[in-house]
């Protein structure tokens, strides 16, 4: 596939398997770290793996991204465009995703719309910031 389909196509399944990497970083680390916590402890390292996984998962996003989704070269400027959409996805995820649960919506539905909004603007950033 080539063009701006491929682009969605390849997008999708780039996302895909960054999230499958970060869930399973996330799984394979909650695994090991803070056996035996207290509850308190259990929830930091829950987020020191989360964290952990996120960044694994961003830093193969990013890579697959340039070379699978949008076939760029990677540099430092791309680097940081890709760093600074991220940001700002997932500022508009936070937003979003507490807009529609002040809305009403319950946490297991909320997400929904707000992957409905955040993934096309996270392809329009991304894209931007890979292609020029």
């Amino acid at each position: 596939m080539s063009g701006k389909l491929g682009e969605v196509v390849r997008f999708a399944i780039v996302g895909a398997a960054a999230t499958l990497l970060q869930y399973a970083i996330y799984y394979l680390l909650i695994q090991f770290l803070g056996t035996g916590a207290s509850k308190a402890d259990a929830h930091l390292w829950s987020t020191v793996a989360m964290t952990v996984g996120y960044v694994l998962s961003f830093v193969f996003n990013f890579f697959a991204s340039t070379r699978f989704t949008f076939k760029v070269k990677a540099n430092a400027r791309r680097g940081a465009g890709f760093l600074f959409s991220h940001v700002v996805n997932y500022t508009l995820q936070m937003l979003t995703l507490n807009l529609f649960l002040w809305l009403g919506l319950s946490k297991q539905v909320a997400p929904i719309p707000m992957f409905c909004v955040c993934v096309p603007v996270n392809f329009i950033l991304v894209r931007f910031f890979l292609k020029r």
